[in-house]
């Protein structure tokens, strides 16, 4: 009987024991197994649920003032710091090393055929004080006015160099391809950027190639060996180059060099806004502010029974030009943890994850849908593995509902081992934001990698995040409870209906995580935060019953139709990504028309196989995005899916243009936080928005 109860508690299964005869007579588990977890479920030994962090259905506080705070703040204050000792990125590093007690640091393959090398958390530091003082000694001076460009793919010398600013209260500023030519020399003229550091010669030879557009450019660093034509360029424009190892070498030699790190209220790094139009605007983020939300996440986590440590290994591919990625990196190193870079290859990030085998995975929703397209397209392969995947997937989501979250099962075991172990099988904690994620998406997600996956809210201005779930909660739809460090509330959108009487209007921010402001831009910064210090996001919130808070519109890119109604297009887009058909959507409406139009990029893995079921065609995908049959098909199906959503009949669009090619970073069509460029897409599909409204007069 001991023997017994010892397996029933490694199984610690909800199975009916009809469901587990039907698994015995499809072969799938063993008669043992079946004898076992029956009399298990006969007992009644099903795991228990976890201790919630705040009541799940009183999430947040509401304040004297009407705006919220997090139900996890203790007596009503905001968090500001973790430790006493760290109040900066330098001192939350330094803490780090301190708790993994010298361990591994930042870790990267040196090439495909090798396993990941690490360096510790010290050497991270003596590394840092020597790019410190070799910037030193090309004569920058050790203020928080020092301005340096970093032009960089995720890699480890990125983060030396950023430590080695923040040793000397410097300020990194990161440059990015995707923000365009002309954007990247606005950022260097007005940020009086002299020094870049790149990682390769081809980032070298377009600053080169720009620098009559970019005098202040003195000196370029780069982190591979310096190519003769690039030497030679540099030589005749009167450039400095010099190669990264030699520019540490160079610190390493200078003599009395005493460090000056950054103080809390320093700037730690402008990150500038890439926008939907406009000149990017550089966001002045602190020590103060990181600090701070890496603070609130952390004990937010810790609350809900996730304790990240010096063993957690975190992958970085995100770019660390963005503030999304850098919060989770101030995350993981105030306590100590790895972080292991990618090779800088998407298509072999999944191999990456195989042999790093992190327990942090930041994720964006775009990666996720694709995720859960190729695992679809694995269990449809057959009718028996829809079945048994069904069964699993189905008890996997009632132990959600009782807040039990485990990869340890026995369906784990048997039908999602295979998937968990694509991610490296030791995944605990994902997250996620940027963009919705569908609530169909997120529970099967939270199902089969058996971790919480938490949906995030926040902007680069709020140092990425204000609003973050909390673990255990399996609720989807939104963006969770405010953080420790800040206060929301909603305020009265008039022209939208939207009134913060009825828990709906823009999203403001106030407290530790708010940034101090757009360099060298004192009217956009007046814009953002008013004369009290909230934060207006432009975003629309509606606060549920259960005190957490859900993303309902855009308050930005609204217009009016020629019947004088607003329509908020983000709004119209997000109801109609729902649809399994479609991958990306742009919806489109002036004052001018009466009805809403769009363009719509089917997903290029589903369409195909639905066509052929549905219609019985059997082309290629760029023959049925084409196909008039198929674009017909895809309008009914969003008139029918906007109609369940509760849109207007002004909302549900009214013609539609299938265009085959996903919208992308590379092809202009989307800034580099994947947000839908609406002027660009208004530009490039004139011809076909024109011809859909005469079509339709």
């Amino acid at each position: 009987m001991q023997e017994l109860t010892r397996k029933l508690t490694v199984f610690r299964e909800n199975l009916s024991a009809m469901d587990l005869l039907k698994l015995a007579g499809a072969g799938a588990v063993t008669v043992g197994a079946v004898t076992t977890a029956t009399a298990f479920y006969l007992m009644r030994c099903i795991p228990q649920p976890l201790p919630a962090p705040v009541n799940f259905n009183s999430q947040s506080i509401v304040q004297d003032d009407g705006s919220r705070i997090s139900g996890l703040c203790k007596d009503g204050k905001l968090v500001e710091f973790l430790f006493e000792d760290v109040r900066t990125l330098y001192e939350g590093f330094v803490s780090g090393s301190h708790a993994s007690q010298n361990g591994r640091c930042l870790g990267w393959k040196p090439s495909p055929s090798e396993p990941f090398t690490w360096i510790t958390y010290n050497e991270v530091l003596e590394r840092a004080k020597n790019v410190g003082a070799g910037l030193l000694a090309l004569g920058l001076l050790p203020q928080n006015s020092t301005h340096v460009g970093v032009y960089s793919q995720n890699r480890p010398e990125y983060v030396i160099a950023d430590l080695a600013l923040w040793s000397f209260s410097m300020v990194g500023v990161p440059l990015y391809d995707t923000l365009g030519p002309e954007a990247c020399n606005h950022i260097i003229n007005q940020a009086d950027i002299s020094v870049v550091i790149c990682d390769i010669n081809l980032k070298v030879k377009n600053l080169l190639s720009r620098h009559k557009e970019t005098p202040s450019l003195k000196t370029i660093v780069v982190m591979e060996e310096v190519s003769k034509e690039n030497q030679d360029t540099a030589k005749e424009l009167n450039v400095e180059i010099i190669q990264y190892s030699k520019l540490e070498e160079k610190g390493s030699k200078q003599e009395n060099i005493r460090l000056n790190p950054a103080k809390p209220d320093d700037i730690c790094i402008i990150c500038y806004t890439s926008g939907t139009t406009g000149i990017p605007k550089g966001a002045m983020l602190t020590h103060r502010g990181y600090v701070a939300t890496a603070a609130a996440c952390t004990q937010q986590l810790r609350a809900g029974g996730l304790n990240l440590t010096s063993k957690d290994v975190m992958i970085s591919y995100l770019p660390l030009a963005h503030s999304y990625e850098r919060l989770l990196h101030a995350v993981v190193f105030q306590i100590g943890g790895q972080v292991g870079f990618f090779q800088g290859d998407v298509r072999k990030l999944m191999d990456d994850i195989k042999e790093l085998q992190p327990t942090v995975f930041p994720c964006v929703p775009r990666l996720l849908n694709r995720f859960y397209d190729k695992v679809l397209m694995g269990v449809n392969a057959s009718a028996m593995k829809r079945w048994l995947f069904s069964i699993a997937l189905n008890r996997k989501e009632r132990e959600l509902k009782r807040y039990i979250i485990r990869n340890n099962s026995l369906w784990d075991k048997i039908v999602f081992k295979s998937i968990q172990t694509a991610l490296g099988g030791k995944v605990r904690l994902m997250t996620t934001g940027s963009a919705p994620l569908s609530a169909k998406v997120l529970t099967f997600l939270r199902c089969i990698v058996g971790c919480p996956i938490l949906e995030g809210y926040g902007q680069t201005e709020s140092h990425a995040i204000s609003n973050l779930q909390l673990v255990g909660d399996y609720s989807s739809g939104n963006v969770g409870v405010p953080l420790t460090c800040c206060a929301i509330k909603l305020t009265d959108i008039p022209e939208m209906n939207y009134s913060a009487s009825e828990n709906k209007g823009e999203i403001c921010i106030k407290g530790h995580n708010v940034f101090c402001g757009y360099l060298k831009d004192k009217e956009k910064t007046e814009e953002a935060i008013d004369k009290d210090g909230w934060l207006h996001t432009g975003d629309v919130g509606q606060w549920l019953e259960t005190g957490a808070l859900k993303i309902i519109d855009r308050k930005k890119h609204i217009f009016k139709l020629a019947q004088g109604e607003y329509i908020a297009p983000e709004k119209v887009e997000n109801v109609c990504v729902q649809s399994p058909l479609v991958a990306q959507m742009y919806i489109h409406g002036d004052s001018l028309q009466s009805c809403l139009v769009g363009v719509v990029v089917p997903d290029p893995e589903v369409l195909p196989r639905y066509v052929q079921e549905k219609l019985g065609i059997k082309e290629t995908y760029q023959e049925l995005c084409r196909h008039p049959e198929v674009k017909k098909m895809i309008l009914g199906n969003l008139v029918e899916l906007g109609r369940k959503s509760g849109l207007t009949s002004l909302e549900i669009v009214k013609d539609i243009y299938v265009y085959p090619e996903l919208f992308s970073v590379e092809n202009g069509l989307l800034t580099p936080t994947f947000k839908a460029k609406r002027q660009e897409l208004c530009t490039y599909f004139k011809p076909q928005i024109d011809a859909m409204y005469t079509k339709l007069q």
